[in-house]
């Protein structure tokens, strides 16, 4: 693993990208937050070594390097997905060489359905907590010059980003939730019970990504910052029918606030 880890490192240092600040991944239909990065380098994955290739509407799949919130970042226009056929080692390797071309944080964002009764779509969700119900992607051999056989997770998000952002939203008037994240393999979207059961075990909002990048990048010791967009609900009488199209269609929506959110959070780094 180490081995592709730097061919692909190497690869993109080679090509300009100096030491960034910090990497965002951007979720389903987020990825027009970019249009606020001062583009210096931009690559498409299937040009880069050892990079999967999104296959989704709304996950363009381009590694941008540039300047956002006076910072340097290297933006992933684009996610990779257990249900697309990746193994977790595949989705784990855009996050691992992001910590090893020198990112201190990972901040990530997704689309996802509202779980907590108090949420409405449109609403912006912190993450504080995560459930993952997708298989670990630390299982297999551990590279100890990569993280421990056993990383600590009671603090997978970081509190001191947390605490930070919701000031900023308050500067802002923007509203925002805190709460507990699920992840699924998708991609189906769940069911009435499924919901009902996410909602029992502890869950506030669910979705098919993010669960998997945290650990990894938790395996290596990076502060995460994880935002979740409510696209659609799931609670007991306000469910209704989902597609694809219409989950996109509110995380536009709600895509300036999550930037403003963004813009001021990773300028105070």
């Amino acid at each position: 693993m180490l081995e592709k880890i730097n061919e692909t490192t190497e690869f993109l240092k080679e090509k300009g990208i100096p030491e960034p600040d910090a990497g965002i991944i951007l979720g389903t239909g987020l990825g027009g937050l970019t249009s606020r990065i001062k583009v210096l380098l931009e690559f498409d994955y299937k040009d880069i070594p050892n990079f999967p290739v999104s296959t989704v509407e709304g996950h363009e799949g381009k590694l941008i390097f540039g300047e956002f919130g006076k910072k340097k970042i290297v933006a992933m226009k684009g996610r990779f997905h257990f249900y697309e056929g990746y193994g977790t080692d595949r989705i784990a390797l855009p996050v691992r060489v992001l910590k090893y071309l020198g990112i201190k944080c990972l901040f990530l964002s997704n689309a996802a359905g509202g779980l907590n009764p108090a949420f409405e779509i449109g609403d912006i969700m912190i993450i504080t907590d995560h459930i993952n119900l997708l298989p670990n992607p630390l299982i297999g051999p551990n590279d100890e010059r990569i993280g421990t056989r056993f990383p600590d997770m009671s603090k997978a998000y970081d509190r001191d980003l947390i605490n930070r952002a919701i000031l900023i939203a308050d500067k802002h008037n923007i509203k925002v939730h805190k709460g507990v994240y699920l992840g699924t393999t998708g991609p189906t979207f769940e069911t009435p019970s499924e919901y009902k059961y996410f909602r029992i075990i502890g869950a506030d909002a669910v979705g098919m990504s993010t669960t998997t990048e945290v650990i990894v990048a938790r395996h290596m010791n990076l502060p995460c910052f994880a935002v979740s967009i409510i696209t659609d609900l799931g609670v007991e009488g306000k469910i209704s029918y989902t597609t694809h199209k219409s989950v996109l269609e509110e995380a536009d929506k709600a895509e300036e606030k999550l930037t403003t959110i963004m813009t001021d959070l990773i300028s105070s780094l």
